[in-house]
């Protein structure tokens, strides 16, 4: 009709029917091996930024992983993975985001040529199937697939049913791809270190101790050519597997940080234990070659400098591991097994069988014993219980659940069976989306740290420069005697001490410090976060949140419980009021609102002889966005709102009506009004009642110098009526969302606030993205909440505390960390440059300075582990609602 239309006046028309869905955005996570410190993770960000297609790259040095959002119709996750290799890092891809699941799946038996193809052709067959890949050595089948129309489960049968019953098929033995690379990760250093001690204590026995025992100096001292000693040919031999076979990553790392034109950690190290090796090298075979030159060899500067930075790096790694528990404990939610239920036609259970939970598929029924933890994602079809599910919303009452109620997996049934009937499984489960929420968290940087990224850039360079110009100082000055020569040590001359001075300041300087100050502590906050129910969506979310002075809260279902309930009703015409409430009910059973919902639970009283009631059928329905909706219903023109609606609509609101609304707002409650064929006919009283502990939350708010705000769309006395309750003084009433938003943008502009937004995330939406934080409350397992910074799992005011305090605690932990790396360089550099030694001959060895390096990293990340201790305000464990101390 429209093309014959375009036809119609002169011009040709061509149907689109491709493109139409096509994707222009998707994000991939890959993990980069091989990064040492915030210059890596810069070069590999600035790379991927730079190549056509890429929206927005994030690399974390902390997690290792980047994140990529991309135009999937110019590049391929292949490109992205090459793109980093060619930056000198290995790239192992995590997820690539696309709309589909995947599984993998090893496969025993004979594996041919033939049986490869026989297994594929017969998956491909499938319907639902997207993808295979399959990996010969290993035996592993990589399976792509829609998860609505196939499962895992019809996988495995087709692979055993094929080749006459010759293969076995189950899910790839493979660990969590981050622990297993942290694992290995952790085994490489301890290796190393445990290698470079075999040769470095060696060494250092005979340069440090066995020189002052006389029959092993004497030993030691032996000449074998010219000057060259027994000891000094030991060192060397001793030294060189540490500089170059234990010590060869910090090679190729320089070569990758220097090829792309950025300084690291790795070059410091790099040049520093080459300037000690390279000189002993050059003063033993002097001392080889000349009868009088006595040789002084540093070959124990360089080992040990080399074993006390892989220490550190061990070490690191290690509490590096820990910061990130939070996502491994919530993976392990997850139970390994679930009881499937097949059933006849008549609905008996006709088998039973214990699979892999990851086998199970949309629609499946599962049975959940007492003490069991619950699969995955569904609802009840069968029986009734209580179950557990603080380890998901942070809630710690036990919930009870009967016939159709949602269970979430990984909770725990604490007693009766249930049977449930599987519709989230895999990455659509509210588990997996918990666990991704806190990954992307953990990925997104603060703003605090793009200061740290700077400075990292200018960083090495400038020890560098402090080094090199460290040495010539102190080697100009013992060259034109600008100090006594009593000052230099007997057993060295002044370019040996202007040589130590230099190493030391070249290995002291830590950029690693800086680089983990913010990372590691926005993943313990956000991890800590997590495990309370406050789920807090990255570093940006946490500095805003920590600036904070002034929260406005929505009022239904923010300050009160969200399950408001229809106390009385009052009609100004006689009508049977089953009749009334039947008309009421098919108007608002097609709103999402609280209160319409209040009302249709209300009206299914009149029909308690049905269920799941079937209300007459709505045309021209319409919902008018804070104030109501209209439909016709049986040919009669019903409007439900409040009285702004009314009048907008023509309809006149006589004094009965407005005293019966004056008397609920008084008592707090909301009155919506309802008029059929353009006649005001009543008025339904609602009741939301407020939150306990309300008031005292907003209360300590005001102790925190944090001011409260009241924005509803409902009328101004209900809203008046409940701030006064909860204790707060600025109300805005009869606000549309888009008011809402405004509200929140004048606090800001005009008043200079941080503000953040508390509402439910529905109609809140404008004014949580306006707002500086917005916080979804009450989301339980609804966490894709976009508009949301900080989701707040359980319908507890007290979290919106907890999210402000933590985010308070943890960038004072920051900040700690800064001012520790900061300091410790600022006062390090000078003490190893020499700056102590004319006044008290005390001077840095640059095997010392090494350990120093290493043990600032190290205490970073330490310090930001502390903040696992982490316990929320006290005035929040004795909280008295109503007379009753509550004590958590």
């Amino acid at each position: 009709m429209i093309r014959e239309t375009i036809k119609d006046v002169g011009f040709e028309t061509t149907l689109i029917t491709e493109g139409t869905n096509e994707k222009t955005s998707q994000v991939c996570r890959i993990r980069i091996k091989g990064m040492t410190c915030t210059s890596c993770s810069t070069t590999v960000e600035s790379a991927l930024q730079l190549i056509p297609g890429v929206q927005k790259a994030q690399v974390a040095l902390a997690t290792e992983e980047a994140e990529i959002q991309y135009d999937p119709r110019i590049l391929t996750y292949s490109q992205l993975l090459k793109a980093i290799e060619d930056t000198g890092f290995e790239a192992i891809l995590i997820s690539t985001g696309e709309d589909r699941s995947k599984i993998l799946l090893k496969v025993d038996g004979v594996f041919t040529e033939d049986s490869m193809r026989i297994i594929e052709s017969s998956l491909r067959a499938l319907s639902g199937i997207e993808d295979i890949d399959i990996d010969p050595e290993l035996k592993k089948l990589s399976i792509s697939y829609k998860s609505d129309i196939i499962g895992p489960r019809n996988f495995i049968q087709v692979i055993e049913s094929t080749g006459s019953g010759e293969f076995k098929a189950m899910i790839f033995p493979e660990g969590d791809g981050k622990q297993s690379h942290r694992q290995e990760e952790i085994e490489h250093y301890r290796q190393s270190f445990l290698w470079s001690l075999v040769f470095t204590i060696p060494v250092f026995l005979t340069s440090m101790v066995f020189m002052y025992i006389p029959g092993l100096k004497d030993g030691l001292d032996i000449k074998v050519v010219n000057m060259l000693s027994i000891g000094e040919i030991l060192r060397w031999v001793l030294s060189t597997p540490v500089q170059f076979i234990i010590g060869r990553h910090f090679y190729s790392g320089s070569y990758k940080a220097l090829r792309h034109g950025s300084a690291n950690m790795d070059v410091l190290i790099a040049l520093g234990t080459n300037a000690a090796y390279f000189y002993s090298v050059y003063s033993v075979l002097r001392a080889a070659t000349s009868p009088s030159f006595k040789s002084t060899d540093f070959f124990e500067t360089s080992s040990m400098l080399i074993s006390f930075i892989l220490l550190g790096k061990y070490l690191e790694v290690l509490a590096k591991g820990k910061t990130s528990e939070a996502i491994a404990k919530l993976m392990n939610l997850a139970p390994e097994t679930a009881t499937l239920l097949q059933f006849d036609d008549e609905g008996n259970v006709v088998k039973e069988e214990e699979i892999d939970s990851r086998l199970i598929r949309k629609n499946d029924v599962i049975r959940i014993l007492p003490g069991a933890k619950v699969a995955c994602d569904g609802f009840v079809i069968w029986g009734q219980s209580h179950v557990n599910e603080s380890m998901i919303t942070g809630e710690s009452r036990p919930v009870a659940k009967r016939k159709g109620d949602t269970v979430i997996g990984g909770t725990v049934n604490e007693n009766g069976v249930l049977h449930i009937r599987a519709t989230k499984v895999g990455s659509e489960s509210a588990l997996s989306q918990i666990v991704q929420l806190v990954e992307s968290a953990q990925m997104a940087k603060a703003p605090v740290q793009k200061f740290a990224d700077r400075i990292s850039k200018y960083f090495v360079p400038l020890v560098i420069i402090l080094s090199f110009s460290t040495w010539l100082a102190w080697y100009l000055s013992g060259k034109y005697n600008s100090y006594p020569k009593s000052w230099i040590p007997s057993s060295i001359d002044s370019f040996q001490l202007a040589l130590q001075f230099g190493i030391s300041v070249m290995v002291i300087a830590c950029p690693c410090a800086l680089g983990l100050a913010t990372p590691t502590a926005v993943m313990v906050g956000t991890g800590v976060g997590a495990s309370r129910g406050v789920l807090i969506k990255g570093g940006q979310a946490l500095e805003s949140a920590q600036k904070v002075n002034c929260i406005v809260f929505d009022k239904t279902g923010t300050l009160t419980m969200g399950k408001p309930v229809v106390v009385n009703t009052k009609l100004f015409r006689s009508m049977v009021l089953r009749e009334f409430y039947e008309l009421v009910a098919a108007a608002e059973v097609n709103s999402e609102h609280p209160l319409a919902k209040a009302i249709v639970e209300y009206a299914k009283k009149f029909r308690e002889d049905e269920e799941n009631p079937v209300w007459p059928e709505a045309e021209d329905f319409l919902s008018i966005t804070g104030h109501g909706v209209k439909a016709v219903i049986h040919n009669k023109k019903v409007i439900v709102g409040n009285k702004r609606l009314m009048l907008e609509q023509g309809i006149s609101v006589p004094v009965d009506a407005d005293e019966v609304l004056a008397e609920a707002e008084e008592l707090a409650q909301t009155g919506i009004l309802v008029s059929i064929d353009s006649e005001l006919i009543g008025v339904v009283a609602i009741s939301d009642p407020v939150k306990p502990g309300a008031r005292e939350v907003v209360s300590l708010l005001k102790s925190m110098n944090v001011e409260s705000k009241l924005v509803t769309g409902d009328n101004w006395g209900t809203a008046n009526a409940i701030a006064k309750e909860v204790g707060i003084n600025d109300v805005i009433a009869e606000a549309k969302p888009e008011d809402k938003a405004e509200k929140v943008k004048e606090l800001q502009q005009s008043l200079g606030k941080v503000v953040a937004m508390v509402g439910d995330g529905i109609n809140d939406s404008p004014a949580l993205v306006a707002a500086d934080v917005g916080m979804a409350i009450g989301a339980g397992t609804d966490i894709a909440i976009e508009a949301a910074d900080i989701v707040l799992m359980k319908s507890n005011l007290e979290d919106v505390i907890t999210a402000i305090d933590l985010s308070r605690k943890t960038f004072g932990r920051i900040r700690l960390n800064y001012f520790w790396a900061f300091g410790y360089n600022l006062l390090g550099i000078p003490i190893a440059a020499g700056a102590l030694f004319p006044s008290t001959r005390f001077r840095l060895p640059p095997w010392v300075a090494g350990a120093a390096m290493a043990a600032s990293s190290v205490s970073v990340v330490c310090s930001s582990l502390l903040l696992k201790n982490y316990k929320r305000p006290k005035k929040l464990d004795n909280l008295e609602i109503g007379g009753i101390t509550i004590e958590s």
